[in-house]
């Protein structure tokens, strides 16, 4: 998806601003573009839709959509204001859930409407009972978004982390609602920060306050102009934490565990199992193994189930016999990776040998020592752990031998690492507290 060419623009720009006349071609031009671009990407997805089980969730979940919200809506007999939080996908709606809550407990005069761009999270949070109604995201058109606002009609809004869609948020400015971004960050790397960026660095002054993770993402937007920032930290601590904090066992996994240590690896991609499978496989005694791959269709158990052999088990098929006797458990269901961490000895973490790894919180709020892969640069948690010998990063099998045989086997070694991890996650808490004082200032 490409993040920064129509997810980061908010400029309140439209033909009646200009009064018929185009008074400056550059920004119509950028408009018609990006206007172009939302329409054929979304043809793009009916497209693949005809193929891609999730490219066909995002069409279907779009039908008559407005409809639906309008239906929906009209049970607000006692016309409650409406707070809208929208999240691309599911580790921005963990990132935003404790915004979400702690609003929703300070403004019960409020309904919660929440959105989704991706069906990752909605298929998964559709039922979250802390809002009072969940939908997919219209598509970003212009006709489409002037319609959304003006049948929601929200009070206040909160986007999570990245979401910048251009013809929402400059509807939003001309009608005067405001709007946060909650936990953004910014880097020198994205247009706003550009040469060529100017067009998109007008478009953050359609946002009413940036709640960002750092003291760099503030310079960077002071920078350009944007004084309406303020560093309230990473609200996915606080989510993380709760999880922590919570007496939560999963079902069958105690018995899975029993007197065994256990390595979790969680939300990986094959080619993060080509590091570690040849290990698990090896390793018939000391160990027990968790895998929690990031996609769970049943052509990725399948193939994952065929890779372990006989000693691998299917939580879904998992028993109180069976389970007991498995020695590989495999997580083909989602929503519970983050509460399994509890029973990890060490955790690897996927994504670090592609894109980009995955949350590294969730394992750390429990006090586990973290190995992941080389492309972790862009996370800022993963340089501080490393920093401080909580998280191992490595680039080879090699590499995870090593490491592994460090934390495990070193005395003293994994606990050293464990109570760094639960240190740093206990010192970053307070985002939501920040976000809810600043709102109530």
């Amino acid at each position: 998806m490409v993040k920064f060419f129509y997810h980061e623009g908010a400029q309140k720009f439209t033909r009646s601003n200009t009064k018929g006349k185009n008074t400056n071609k550059t920004p119509a031009i950028l408009f018609f573009l990006y206007n172009i671009f939302i329409f054929f990407y979304v043809l793009g997805i009916r497209a693949a839709s005809l193929v891609n089980k999730k490219a066909k969730l995002w069409v279907n979940g779009r039908i008559d959509i407005l409809r639906k919200i309008e239906k929906a809506l009209a049970g607000n007999h006692n016309k409650k204001k409406i707070a809208w939080f929208h999240c691309a996908s599911l580790g921005e709606f963990e990132q935003g859930r404790p915004v979400i809550e702690a609003f929703k407990e300070a403004k019960p005069d409020h309904l919660i409407f929440l959105t989704f761009f991706s069906p990752s999270g909605y298929e998964i949070r559709k039922n979250y009972p802390g809002a009072d109604h969940v939908f997919y995201l219209p598509a970003d058109c212009p006709g489409m978004a002037a319609k959304f606002v003006k049948i929601l009609s929200p009070d206040i809004v909160f986007f999570i982390k990245y979401e910048y869609w251009y013809n929402y948020l400059a509807v939003l400015k001309q009608r005067g609602i405001s709007i946060y971004m909650i936990s953004a960050i910014f880097r020198p790397s994205q247009p706003f920060f550009k040469w060529y960026g100017s067009w998109f660095r007008k478009q953050l002054n359609n946002l009413t306050w940036f709640f960002v993770q750092d003291e760099d993402s503030e310079k960077l937007l002071r920078k350009i102009g944007i004084g309406q920032v303020s560093v309230s930290g990473d609200t996915r601590f606080d989510r993380v934490s709760t999880i922590a904090g919570q007496e939560k066992p999963v079902e069958r996994i105690d018995e899975f565990c029993k007197d065994s240590r256990v390595l979790l690896a969680g939300s990986t991609w094959p080619d993060d199992e080509k590091i570690i499978l040849p290990f698990i496989l090896e390793n018939k005694a000391k160990f027990k193994f968790i895998i929690a791959p990031h996609e769970v269709h049943k052509e990725r158990i399948d193939g994952l189930m065929s890779e372990v052999g006989p000693g691998g088990l299917r939580f879904s098929q998992a028993d109180q016999t069976n389970i007991r006797e498995a020695r590989i458990l495999l997580i083909d269901s989602i929503g519970i990776l983050a509460s399994l961490y509890r029973y990890a000895f060490i955790s690897f973490v996927g994504g670090g040998f592609g894109v980009g790894i995955h949350n590294i919180l969730e394992p750390a709020a429990f006090g586990v020592p973290i190995i992941f892969g080389p492309n972790y640069e862009r996370f800022r948690e993963a340089r501080d752990l490393i920093r401080e010998s909580g998280a191992i990063s490595i680039k080879s099998e090699e590499d995870f031998r090593t490491a592994f045989g460090r934390l495990a086997d070193v005395p003293g070694e994994r606990d050293r690492a464990s109570a760094i991890c639960t240190a740093y996650v206990t010192s970053h808490k307070g985002a939501t507290a920040h976000i809810l004082k600043h709102l109530h200032a």
